[in-house]
């Protein structure tokens, strides 16, 4: 048997797959274990959601990624917990993974703030299932839409609710209005989609909270253009299939609702008995680590840490660089060189796009907005994609559909049983007039 080191590496995100590949060559045993067999590069799920690209664009195999990489294995799996004392990573199918050292990469999750019954009825956006639930719903409410002779039922089915103004659900809202008010217009005969009405509600008062006033206000601007009722100040305490109810006691009638609301840590904190925030991410110290736990780090949306005294962010590039760090803590002690110290964040901006040939960046000392911004966004995300393969290809299809305004990937795939069963089936007005008959 082996007796190099072994270093486990729960969670493929960004995170995880970047310290997999900064321990390259290293002389260890790398296992890299996730529940899905791919990398998702979650800043253009949107896409996938509202129809501009097919989820192997966004999606890359773990394995090949790290096929050439000799000290690697990959391993498909879902971890249950970790037996600190005894250094043991445990699966749901019984198997036992021994480590040296531990990383703990495995994201974060929509919450519904105590209320799990709503995501029945309103998807959150973090996985590739996700998206393609969120696709089916936009694409199957028109549909109906078309089928039903009752206006009032019409104009539910053509209601799309986003709940949270964040980057993603401003990015949600600003895609559907223009997915229906540009792209389809000419696909359907009973409904005119440019009488879609999409809805952005936000409790606070206003729109992308991490961004400073100035692009939020601008933001919030080409939202209302691109014809999005944004509603501020607006809690929701009600989700059914029928639509939201506000804290104020009205209400909106919208047969899809979309969930961009909050995130939620996985239970890495719970697994180590390791103290949390409220979001449940693990509070790791400087450097990463778990207090009380020799050679064991949590990075990326499941911790939470500070540098030159702020937050770090819960993004990719921040969750890229705690993987690289990390990565360079371990060679360290494999080498019996002093640790790198405390992990030190390198802000590179913030990106938020709105819709076509708006989107807003924060560079701290320059913000930019508009067309510009929209370019340098889409350059930005076409360079982190993973293989030149993937960036030809994202690059080559934005490119005809922002000639085209097509989207090539309007598909209804998948079921969703548990929403239809829970769907009205027929409006009230729909009732009344068969018993007359």
């Amino acid at each position: 048997m082996s007796t190099l080191p072994r270093v486990v590496i729960v969670g493929a995100g960004f995170g995880g797959l970047t310290a997999a590949r900064a321990l390259d060559g290293a002389a260890i045993e790398l296992t890299v274990v996730d529940r899905r067999n791919f990398h998702l590069f979650q800043p253009l799920l949107y896409q996938v959601a509202t129809a501009g690209l097919n989820p192997s664009d966004v999606a890359w195999p773990v394995r090949g990624i790290l096929s050439k990489q000799k000290n690697a294995r990959v391993l498909l799996g879902q971890v249950t917990g970790i037996d600190s004392d005894a250094r043991i990573v445990l699966l749901d199918d019984g198997r036992r993974l021994p480590y040296d050292w531990l990383i703990l990469a495995t994201g974060a999750t929509h919450t519904y703030f105590g209320n799990d019954q709503w995501e029945t009825h309103a998807p959150g956006l973090k996985r590739v299932d996700d998206a393609t639930l969120i696709r089916r719903r936009l694409l199957l409410a028109l549909e109906r839409a078309e089928n039903s002779d009752d206006p009032v039922e019409q104009q539910r089915l053509m209601t799309f609710a986003i709940v949270g103004a964040g980057p993603t659900g401003v990015e949600l809202a600003g895609a559907i209005a223009e997915l229906c008010k540009r792209v389809l217009i000419h696909d359907f005969r009973a409904i005119d989609t440019r009488k879609v009405r999409v809805v952005l509600i936000e409790g606070a008062d206003r729109v992308l909270l991490s961004f400073p006033p100035e692009l939020s206000t601008f933001a919030l601007k080409e939202l209302q253009k691109k014809g999005v009722d944004v509603m501020l100040n607006t809690k929701v305490n009600g989700c059914d299939p029928g639509g939201l109810s506000f804290g104020d006691g009205s209400g909106l009638a919208a047969a899809t609702i979309l969930w961009a609301a909050g995130v939620a840590a996985s239970p890495a904190a719970r697994w180590l008995g390791a103290p949390a925030d409220r979001a449940g991410r693990v509070q790791v110290l400087p450097d990463l680590s778990v207090p009380g736990h020799e050679r064991v780090f949590v990075i990326g949306d499941t911790a939470t840490v500070q540098s030159n005294g702020k937050a770090v962010p819960g993004v990719a590039p921040a969750a890229k660089q705690q993987g690289q760090h990390v990565a360079k803590t371990i060679r360290a002690a494999l080498s019996g060189k002093s640790a790198p110290g405390p992990f030190r964040y390198r802000d590179f901006g913030n990106l938020a796009t709105i819709g076509r040939h708006s989107a807003v960046i924060d560079f701290g000392f320059l913000r930019m907005k508009g067309l510009i911004a929209w370019w340098l966004w889409g350059i930005a995300h076409v360079y982190f994609l993973i293989g030149a393969r993937n960036r030809m290809l994202v690059a080559t299809q934005w490119f005809f559909n922002y000639l085209s305004y097509s989207r090539a990937a309007r598909l209804i795939v998948g079921s969703d049983d548990d929403a239809d069963s829970h769907r009205p089936l027929q409006s009230q007005s729909q009732t009344q007039t068969q018993a007359r008959r």
